[in-house]
């Protein structure tokens, strides 16, 4: 299992992460970023992992981040300034990794190796 600091990640690109990330999970690592991915990160490491899916080599990412906080005042809000509160994002091989129960505190997962989850 990696944890990888915010400090790590700020000072790249989109990309570099997704490929940083990806790079990771596809030799069987557990990453859990101490902040998370903006949405339109998470969806783009969604697009690239479903073009690297191989049966029998690599079969996708499960992935769970806690909700980012509503902050701010209302008028704030809907002028759309609300402050950057991405969370905890804990990403790791479909095969290896299921989600049991996510709280507003707390994420629990299985790891498995092998064939067993």
């Amino acid at each position: 299992m990696d944890m990888i600091s915010k400090d790590k990640l700020e000072n790249m690109s989109s990309r570099d992460k997704i490929r940083f990330i990806l790079d990771k999970v596809k030799i069987g690592r557990i990453v859990v970023l101490e902040k998370g991915l903006t949405p339109k990160e998470e969806a783009s490491l969604i697009e690239v992992t479903m073009t690297e899916i191989a049966a029998d080599k690599f079969s996708g990412i499960e992935i769970e981040t806690y909700p980012i906080k509503n902050e701010g005042s209302f008028i704030d809000r809907i002028r759309g300034k609300t402050a950057d509160k991405r969370r905890l994002t804990v990403i790791g091989p479909a095969d290896q990794l299921r989600t049991v129960e996510k709280g507003q505190y707390q994420i629990s997962t299985k790891v498995s190796i092998g064939d067993d989850i």
